[in-house]
């Protein structure tokens, strides 16, 4: 089963969707931010299921950590819906929201809801309305690791906060031993890599360190990382590629990064019945658990990173596709709901399983798609 997912995702990076046009329709009518997007295998979505309007080149930025996910979506999309051309950059949740907030790309994908702040200046972009969170992507944040002779490996959280803080330097220390009491641990030096670029996975990794180890991880939790020490690289592809490369190195990124990448996750010690593993299913699991706590149409939601509810994995990442409730630019609008529309339903969400992804629970996508079938 490993290896068939692998080899799904290593299908995604072969093949490139390139998208041209020398008239691009983006928010507010712009053209200067193209790129191509990959496109691989897929649970098929019936041309009959997806409800196409709108045509034209779609513009949108963001999280790289729903990259796979996107490149999915775009492919089954533009399979029953030729009129439209989709182009997604994984530029990072904090690079999507700013081009979105000045009016550069139809919607944003962030693994980060909108800050007060960033919902004020949206209103800029959204003519009588404001920019709203459509969580539409779910999973484990996987903490990945290459150690020779080491292919189980198990952390808690505040093992992890003092590896990623620089605390604890080599992999044969007293602190790992005692959470791996069989595994032959080297005295092989520690290389953490963290996001170079601001990063909504990094937002929500600190997250999980600050509330679940708060006396080891004193940084408050953020995008831009802040700790000293440890190695940068940019995007989740850039840290599971320097993982994979170096060994004694350690990283974190979206789950379908380690798959496609065949690299080893830590198994977390939650402090429950036993270490829970990185799956969609145990990632489900917590995001079951999240309250929506956005107010009126925003759908933003509280994940509680401190669960010990049994087989759930508590370092989960919500990605929210962000639009404007009202004011969207007339030009991009049809598009963007059919889009969103499809990413949303059950096809566009069983999807997500095939790839290592966690759909949204019930209740909650209930709700995007009401919001999305009103936006204007």
């Amino acid at each position: 089963m490993m290896l068939q997912r692998t080899n799904r995702l290593r299908s995604l990076a072969a093949g490139a969707l390139a998208v041209t046009g020398a008239l691009v329709l983006t928010a507010c009518g712009s053209d200067d931010n193209s790129d191509t997007g990959d496109s691989g295998d897929s649970t098929k979505a019936a041309a009959g299921n997806i409800k196409c309007e709108g045509k034209g080149n779609l513009l949108a930025s963001g999280s790289s950590a729903q990259k796979n996910a996107m490149d999915v979506w775009v492919k089954n999309y533009q399979a029953a819906c030729g009129d439209t051309q989709i182009n997604y950059k994984p530029t990072g949740s904090g690079a999507g929201i700013q081009e979105f907030l000045q009016g550069k790309t139809a919607f944003a994908g962030s693994d980060s809801a909108l800050e007060p702040e960033e919902v004020t200046e949206s209103k800029k972009v959204c003519k009588s309305g404001q920019g709203v969170d459509l969580p539409l992507v779910g999973g484990p944040i996987a903490v990945t690791y290459n150690v020779a002779g080491v292919d189980d490996l198990v952390l808690d959280a505040e093992t992890l906060a003092k590896i990623f803080d620089s605390k604890i330097t080599k992999w044969d220390d007293e602190a790992i031993k005692a959470l791996n009491p069989d595994a032959k641990l080297p005295s092989t030096k520690i290389q953490a890599f963290h996001r170079s670029d601001d990063s909504g996975t990094t937002d929500n990794f600190t997250k999980y360190l600050h509330t679940a180890a708060p006396d080891a991880w004193k940084y408050e939790p953020a995008k831009k990382w802040a700790a000293k020490g440890g190695q940068s690289a940019d995007g989740s592809s850039g840290i599971a590629t320097n993982v994979k490369q170096n060994d004694g190195a350690i990283g974190y990124a979206e789950l379908s990064y380690a798959t496609g990448s065949d690299i080893p996750t830590v198994k977390l010690d939650t402090g429950g019945d036993a270490p829970v593993e990185a799956t969609t299913e145990n990632a489900s699991k917590a995001i079951a658990e999240a309250k929506v706590v956005g107010k009126g149409k925003d759908l933003a939601l509280e994940l509680d990173y401190t669960t010990k509810a049994a087989g759930a994995y508590p370092m989960v990442l919500v990605t929210y596709e962000i639009a404007c409730d009202k004011g969207n630019n007339k030009e991009t609008l049809a598009a963007t709901k059919s889009f969103l529309n499809y990413a949303a339903s059950e096809d566009g969400q069983k999807a997500l399983a095939d790839i290592d992804y966690a759909p949204m629970p019930d209740e909650i996508i209930t709700k995007v798609r009401e919001t999305i079938k009103g936006l204007s």
